[in-house]
């Protein structure tokens, strides 16, 4: 059942209407109602089929404004890498001892880098870090040997994305406290850069809606024809 927020919320946005992304995110902040800093989010629907390999869009792309989320790090090393991953900023570093606590259960990082010459003893946890999307991967810059990169670059507002079962991609693009061009200038960024990745073997329509949020509002449309031309 929707409760009186929400119900307001959705009365002050046309549902069918779209809106250029500064309008939208106009909307957004005067939609939103949390007593906290919500997250704002962006989702896209996208003409793929992900259950074909060649359709599956999978990327990370550089927020200009970061997510405004302090975001926690894991680098799984051998030990000529540590100094090199603490120096960057890295909450957690090690190598054995981290792979048994995630073995015991222990997932309490937001992403987790690690350098190829672990990655086989990695393998032991991949069950437990793949459904959380915790898994590093070398597409998205977390499997390297330059583990300063990979941490700078996650701490300053880089994201990973892929595509669900539906056809759809979503992704925070930072908080409701932001100024609305700050908003923008991420949200600009992400679309961009789903747009660049689009497959070739996709048919037909490749975006075929694109609608913003914050935690607990409304959706509203944004204009999808600049991106699509």
């Amino acid at each position: 059942m929707a409760g009186k927020n929400y119900k307001g919320a959705c009365a002050k946005v046309n549902r069918m209407q779209e809106y250029e992304i500064a309008e939208a995110v106009g909307k957004v902040k005067e939609i939103t109602t949390a007593k906290f800093d919500a997250t704002v989010d962006i989702a896209m629907k996208l003409g793929v089929d992900p259950r074909h390999a060649d359709q599956v869009v999978r990327g990370t792309v550089m927020l200009p404004y970061g997510t405004g989320k302090t975001v926690s790090v894991l680098v799984i090393c051998k030990e000529a890498k540590v100094d090199e991953a603490r120096e960057a900023g890295a909450d957690f570093v090690g190598f054995e001892e981290y792979i048994e606590k995630i073995q015991g259960g222990w997932t309490g990082v937001d992403v987790i880098v690690a350098t190829p010459d672990v990655m086989g003893q990695l393998g032991k946890v991949a069950k437990i870090l793949g459904p959380r999307g915790l898994m590093p991967n070398p597409k998205s810059g977390t499997v390297t040997m330059d583990v300063a990169k990979a941490v700078k670059e996650v701490k300053a507002g880089k994201i990973e994305f892929r595509v669900d079962k539906a056809g759809n991609v979503h992704a925070p693009v930072g908080k409701i406290s932001f100024d609305s061009d700050k908003l923008v200038g991420n949200i600009t960024s992400f679309i961009k850069e789903v747009v660049r990745l689009k497959p070739s073997a996709a048919k037909g329509q490749y975006v075929q809606g694109i609608t913003v949020s914050s935690t607990m509002s409304p959706g509203v449309k944004v204009k999808k024809e600049k991106f699509v031309a």
